[in-house]
This record gives C-alpha cells, structure tokens and sequence, in this order.
C-alpha cells in the first residue's frame, strides 16, 4: 500500500503528462501482482468497491472526532478522503497495513457495517497519506490528473506496447489483469480477443482552421454533417453486444434500446442521438440517458436512442480498417442493406464544390442539431488516435452572452481549496422588480492568473454560505461561450447551455449591463 500511497501522491503533484507517465509506467515495472493489476484498474476507473461508499466515509470520519468539527473541516478541505486522511486521530495498533492488491477480495460481499469495521482497522495502520490512498480507492475518485488513456499510455511505455493495441483487449480483461502483464512481460501469448466484443480505438478528426480551408485539396475530400450528439462504437460478436463510448467506456446498461437490436456480427462507428419521430432532439435531451446505470420504461419512451452510422470497422471477423474511406463507406451501405439494424441509419454525404459552398453549409447548419462539417479524405485508413489531415471537423462558431457570477464552489484535486466553480446568472423581470436566475455553471475557460484572481474576488465578495458554496455579490460579469442552448425544466431559468465556458472576465463591465434572459432564449435552437 506504501508503494501506491507514494504513488498517488506524486502524480497529484506532476503537472506535466511526462511525468505522469514516467511515474506510473515505473510503477508498472517494479510493483508485483496483483498489486499493480488493482492501481491500474483504479487509475482507468474500472475498479467497483462497492461495499464502501462515501456515506460509509463520513460516518466513520465523524464517529471518530466531533460531527461539528468534521463538518467545518470537510467544508474548507473540500475533498471528503482528504478530509478524513487529514483529522483521523490514530489508535495504537499491531495490525498489519493492508495490502494493495488484497483489498478488492476482503472488501467483496461485505455489508456496509462489516466494511466500515475493517476500513476502520486499516485506517489506523496507515500514516496521512496513505489513509489518503486508501479512501481514494475505495471511492474510486483518485482525481490525479490521470485519465484511463493516459493510464494505458504509460502501461504501454513500460512494456514497449502501443496503448492502441493493449486497448483492443482492455475490454476482455479484468483485475487485477494478470494475463495482460504477463503477455506484456514476454511470459504469455496475446490474450486472444478475435471473438470478443472489444473496444477498438477510434479514428478522430483535427479542428479546420479556416485559413487551411483554401490549401486543402478538396476534390481528394467528402464532407458530411457532425451531428450534435455523442460518439459510439457498436460491438457484436458472437452473440456479445456492446455500445462503447468514444474513450472505451461501456455504456451498454443504459442504452438497451440500442443494444437489444444489434443482432448483427460487427463493429460500427456512429452518433448516439435521441430521435422523435424522425426529427433529432436537442443534446439536452440525450443527456437525460447519459451515466446511468439503469434507465426506466419510461425515459425509453420519452428519449428514444438512435444512433446515425459513420464507418464500419468490422464486417464479421474481416477487418475492414486498412480500406479507404470510400471503400469502407460502400462497405457500410451494403451492410446496412442486409441487416438493417433497427434504430440506426447513415449518415448523408454533403455535396459540394467550392471552398464558398462549405463555408455556406456550415453558416446554415445551426438550428438543425448539427455541430458543425466533417471532412474526410476518400482514400484515408482507418486509424487510431488523431492523425493529421486525413480527417477534419469544423465546428460552427461558438455562441456568446455576457453573464453575471452568483454563486462559487471549490473544485476538486489540486483545485479542491480554491473557488473554480462557478454559477452565472442572467438577468429578467421579477415579481419584485429585476433579478438574476442561474443560466449555467463552468469550471473552465480561465488562465491560472485569472483563476487566482477569480479565488480572491469570491473571498472579498462573499455574502452567503451554503456548505461549500458561496453565494457572492452580484457585481463580476463574465462573457460566456457555449455551443447552443435548449430548453429545460429542470433549471430555474429554462434554459440549459450545451458546454459553456469563460470566453472572457470584464472586470469592467457593470452588471446591470449583462444580457438578460431574453437574449439567451432568443438563440435556442
């Protein structure tokens, strides 16, 4: 646990990718199974400890100091692990620290009461940090600056494998993934997966600046709508069926509307949209089946999934990815003529024949759930990651209204004491004269400068408390870009922003000349 705690504890504090890298793929090599099965299973976020929960967390934290205490401390730590790690009060103990790649099997099939009681004994063999290590664990929140690609980036670095192909077996392993290593090691053949519905890496698309517009050459280029909703891949193989999301994550348990239709025997790329009688919905209304576990009968019936093909990877066992687009789009369409799987369909090619006819397409495509162009040339390979130039996208503009901070929180990680979250407001006419509602939140968008900044003027402004939220004084504007904005019942406002951002902090700008609400419902599409 020492190891790991050590572990956790540098990469919080390494700012730069290589490091991280460096540090984890030095774990990888020197930590010894299953123990480094397990810290690689929870920095991609595939660890499920059930049995401890963060209510479980708190309950022992505040059984062990004052609940009033605790209260104040978690409010200004703001990390619920951090908290309990820092205010434990340790009891003497000859009991053994535990051990890493243990954990998972003690905690399994344990009631909530029996956990806490074990969680507890652990907690007192271990210094700060590693009762940090542990609750983080056990959370599954690490919050490290370490995402599941860059994880297997570093396992590939250790072992002198491309993270593209450990990626393509990922989904038929689990913890602590001792076949993974030992194939990695030289000591075992290749985890076979040729019958698997596994996650292949997707192609993805750099952003089209539009002064490259003019140099490109066009003719060697399709072009088709980027449709405004999520991408996925669908993976069925003898009779396992899957629907992953664009960074691996298997989102089949909330989409069975998709899953329970792909009877087909291959692997397609696509968008996950919600679809009404043949017209698309706005974004916000797929995001109501977006993480969750469970969906009812009756988001099923109110938010119908739908996904509109792209590509195909895979026809049956024949790997189709070494094709050129044209040939894999005719592939596509001759698949889709034999299966026909229900809830899907193609995705149109866009005709055009000028640099003038795309930027037109382009200007006129909001409104329509369209995001914006893609670009594609006719004879580009399927591969992974981003390569550039095969594939282009070109988002519309960005939109743009000038809002009024109302409320901050702080964030989390190495943000977790400073003010990084923040609600904006725009202004309407009130039963008691104007007033700001909530339009949206952001947490992005700012320099380090600017958020220090930011942090400050909370701290100076602040009128109100709640928990770790603070209500402030209705004076900072911020300009806010966002993609589109949609209806919604469950804000104040009716309104909800498809991801907004500070575009810009006008320190100068008087609040009461912020946009008013009007103005935002004037741009739903």
């Amino acid at each position: 646990m020492e190891r790991f705690s050590q572990l956790l504890d540098r990469l919080l504090y390494a700012p730069q990718r290589t490091i991280k890298l460096k540090l984890m793929a030095d774990y990888f090599i020197h930590a010894p199974d299953p123990d480094r099965g397990i810290a690689l299973a929870a920095l991609a976020g595939a660890l499920d400890l059930k049995s401890a929960k963060p209510a479980l967390i708190r309950q022992l934290g505040m059984q062990r100091v004052d609940p009033e205490l605790f209260g104040w401390s978690y409010d200004f730590v703001g990390d619920l692990a951090e908290t309990v790690a820092l205010i434990w009060p340790e009891r003497p103990t000859n009991a053994a620290s535990p051990e890493l790649g243990k954990i998972p099997a003690l905690l399994a099939d344990l009631k909530p009461a029996e956990a806490g009681v074990l969680l507890e004994s652990w907690l007192d063999t271990l210094d700060a940090t590693g009762r940090w290590a542990l609750l983080k664990l056990i959370t599954g929140g690490l919050r490290v600056g370490v995402s599941a690609r860059l994880a297997k980036m570093a396992l590939g670095d250790a072992f002198g494998i491309s993270a593209d192909d450990i990626e393509e077996i990922w989904h038929g392993l689990e913890p602590p993934y001792e076949p993974l290593f030992a194939w990695l090691e030289g000591t075992a053949p290749r985890p076979d997966m040729s019958n698997r519905a596994v996650f292949r890496p997707l192609m993805l698309a750099s952003p089209l600046e539009e002064m490259e517009l003019e140099k490109l050459p066009l003719a060697d280029y399709e072009a088709e709508w980027k449709w405004d909703g999520i991408r996925v891949q669908l993976a069925s193989r003898a009779g396992e069926r899957r629907l992953y999301s664009r960074t691996g994550d298997d989102i089949s348990s909330a989409f069975p509307d998709i899953v329970d239709f792909m009877g087909f025997d291959g692997v397609l790329d696509g968008e996950l949209l919600v679809v009404r009688d043949g017209e698309i919905a706005p974004f916000n209304d797929l995001q109501q089946r977006l993480n969750r576990k469970r969906v009812t009968a009756k988001m099923l019936q109110q938010h119908p999934a739908h996904i509109r093909l792209y590509d195909i990877l895979f026809d049956g066992a024949e790997d189709l990815r070494s094709l050129g687009f044209e040939e894999r789009r005719a592939r596509l369409e001759a698949f889709w003529d034999r299966e026909k799987p229900e809830r899907t369909d193609i995705s149109e090619l866009v005709p055009f024949d000028s640099p003038a006819a795309l930027e037109a397409l382009r200007a006129g495509c909001r409104g329509a759930q369209i995001e914006g162009l893609m670009l594609k040339r006719r004879d580009s390979i399927y591969q992974a990651g981003r390569p550039k130039g095969p594939w282009f996208k070109w988002k519309r503009d960005a939109l743009t209204v000038d809002t009024v901070v109302m409320y901050a929180q702080r964030g989390h990680g190495r943000r977790s004491s400073i003010y990084s979250d923040y609600t904006f407001g725009a202004w309407r006419d009130g039963e008691a004269g104007l007033e700001l509602v909530p339009v949206g939140k952001a947490y992005s968008g700012f320099t380090d400068e600017e958020l220090k900044r930011l942090d400050k003027w909370v701290r100076d402004n602040t009128v109100n408390r709640f928990g770790p939220v603070r209500e402030v004084t209705q004076s900072l504007v911020v300009e806010v870009a966002f993609d589109s904005v949609h209806r919604s019942s469950r804000h104040k406002s009716g309104v909800a922003m498809r991801s907004p951002r500070f575009h810009r902090i006008r320190w100068d700008k008087p609040a009461e000349e912020a946009d008013r609400l009007e103005s935002l419902e004037k741009l739903i599409d």
